[in-house]
């Protein structure tokens, strides 16, 4: 059976006729993994960096192709999840990973598609759906660190409904994550749902509502003083409502509101900032035979609370795409205009080709533009300036693919310059504040080769992935901070009398903590174990054990990372 994506078009289509370099995690590849946040999970994907200040629920940023952390445009079931707050972006650390259903990564521009944002890629993240009889689940872990975890959920169809609901809440007492700031356990406390509602009206119409909520309580080390416990508290929702019809053999549409919010707040530190993102699409789809048309209207809001900053911005958009597959050619093209309450309008587009070499070999080249809007704060913060204007990126791609059953390989060149980008200065002229301020005249050039493949062979199944990255100031020539120029992956798993067992290493060279290369950041390797074992037909156990050999590291300069960590759980799922 192919496989259906949806991220690199913004609509269904086959993984067979995929032009752009998209990776999928299922779920069970998520369940064992044993992660706890998004990020944990994200980084074991080809072409994804990773930097976070201490443990789970502290700043984390994730680098596509190493691009900065808010070049990535994050969906979840549809509804867009960004800041307005600093440099903006994601909040990975805030996003629950125990209800995920699936992730698809798309590596690559795709501001002709989503706007702005997707000057790096777009992660896509999905909730469980209702699909077959009603299921029941429940999972109870411990760990390494005074980790508890628990997770239950229900999920099913009746008659034109279907639904799921999902809760889970996680404890930990943590490590010390800045030893040299304040000795003490940094341990984090989190709580999530997610609930999803489908209704099929008739055999062509169908509404949907969904909802993803967390709520995150971490410790971190601010303040040098012995005794003073500095807290992280995060709240974030993702909220939508879709309607989805079928109004005849060749056309399709697609309404949606959607809403979502992103809560920060410190302790006993003051400080608060919330983002209010808010949109509505109407997406239609015309299929004629090897061909198929999009159009999309969209509205995008976007509104920062961050005092005294109380400030809203809009963008309406027209994107218009054309698909055509016919034999061993293949091509895609997108068209997008955004109209900014702010910036005026901005145009942007992509162009892909793919050629099938033999029927498991497929050669592609892309084309792309892209464009990002500074943040509310980096406009109208004492930071920031109102003469900002938006980031622009143009990128090149070569790609090449094998696909033969499970045996799998791509190759993928890239090049992508962004140029009047944001960057903070101190000494600029103009700035409000003598610290420094936001100025548009940075520029950076990301460029490199991901390799990545999986096999069978010898009753093992083996994955691995290599990139070289090459993330440069454009005016310098100096590479950008926390950026490897090379890392990678390799993993096998076999089943063994009754137990499914894996092992893989998460490799990275050094790099560099700062923007003037003089701070290094050694390298390391990360062996991790688990396995696996159906103990009945509805229950299961799973053994996790990572870092094994308890390697010190950083990702960021003082800020300690986990050492070795252990974690088992026993699930169970019951069998319509």
């Amino acid at each position: 059976m192919t496989e259906t994506v949806v991220t690199a078009a913004r609509a269904p289509q086959s993984a067979e006729q995929l032009l752009a370099d998209l990776s999928v995690i299922d779920r069970a590849t998520i369940e064992a993994s044993g992660a706890t946040g998004v990020a944990d999970l994200l980084v074991r994907v080809p072409g994804i960096q990773m930097v976070r200040n201490g443990g789970i629920g502290n700043t984390t940023s994730l680098m596509l192709r190493g691009a900065d952390t808010a070049y990535t445009a994050v969906y979840i079931d549809g509804v867009r999840f960004s800041s307005q707050s600093g440099s903006g972006g994601p909040s990975w650390e805030s996003i629950p990973l125990a209800m995920i259903d699936r992730i698809e990564v798309l590596r690559g521009p795709a501001a002709a598609i989503y706007g702005s944002d997707a000057m790096g890629g777009v992660v896509q993240i999905f909730t469980r759906r209702g699909e077959q009889a009603p299921t029941g689940s429940l999972s109870l872990g411990l760990g390494s660190n005074g980790t508890r975890r628990a997770q239950a959920g229900i999920s099913g169809v009746h008659q034109a409904w279907d639904y799921a609901l999902d809760i889970a809440s996680e404890r930990s007492d943590g490590f010390d994550v800045r030893p040299s700031r304040n000795p003490d356990r940094d341990g984090y406390d989190s709580l999530s749902g997610a609930a999803r509602l489908g209704w099929r009206i008739d055999a062509r119409h169908r509404l949907s509502a969904s909802l993803l909520a967390s709520d995150m309580d971490a410790a971190y080390d601010n303040s040098p003083r012995l005794g003073v416990d500095d807290r992280a508290k995060h709240r974030m929702h993702a909220a939508g409502l879709d309607w989805s019809a079928q109004w005849s053999e060749r056309w399709s549409s697609q309404l949606a509101l959607n809403t979502s919010e992103d809560r920060y707040e410190t302790t006993p530190t003051p400080y608060l900032t919330t983002t209010q993102l808010r949109g509505l699409s109407w997406q239609n789809q015309w299929r004629l035979g090897a061909q198929s048309l999009s159009a999309t209207l969209e509205r995008r809001e976007d509104a920062l609370q961050n005092a005294p900053i109380d400030r809203k911005r809009a963008q309406n958009a027209l994107a218009l795409g054309y698909q055509w597959h016919a034999g061993a050619q293949h091509l895609q093209a997108q068209l997008r205009h955004d109209d900014d309450s702010e910036f005026g309008g901005k145009n942007t587009g992509s162009l892909s080709y793919g050629y099938d070499l033999t029927p498991r070999w497929r050669a592609t080249a892309t084309a792309a533009t892209a464009f990002r809007a500074p943040t509310l704060f980096q406009r109208f913060s004492s930071y920031g300036s109102a003469a900002l204007t938006p980031e622009n990126g143009r990128n090149l791609e070569l790609g090449l693919r094998y696909q033969a059953g499970r045996d799998a390989f791509s190759a993928t060149a890239y090049r992508n310059r962004i140029s009047d980008q944001v960057s903070f200065q101190t000494g600029a002229r103009g700035c409000a504040s003598s610290q420094g301020c936001y100025v548009s005249v940075a520029q950076a050039e990301y460029q490199g080769v991901t390799l990545a493949g999986s096999t069978h062979a010898a009753g093992t199944r083996w994955h691995a992935s290599l990139d070289f990255n090459a993330a440069r100031d454009g005016a310098t020539g100096l590479y950008l901070a926390r950026r490897p120029r090379q890392f990678g992956t390799l993993g096998a798993s076999r089943s063994i009398a009754g137990w499914q067992w894996a092992a893989d290493v998460q490799w990275s060279a050094r790099r560099y903590d700062d923007a003037a290369n003089t701070r290094v950041l050694g390298g390391y390797a990360l062996w991790n174990l688990s396995a696996t074992r159906q103990l009945a037909r509805d229950w299961k156990l799973l053994a996790r054990l990572d870092n094994a050999f308890d390697k010190y590291y950083e990702t960021a300069a003082t800020y300690a990372t986990e050492g070795r960590r252990f974690f088992m759980s026993l699930q169970w799922t019951s069998t319509p």
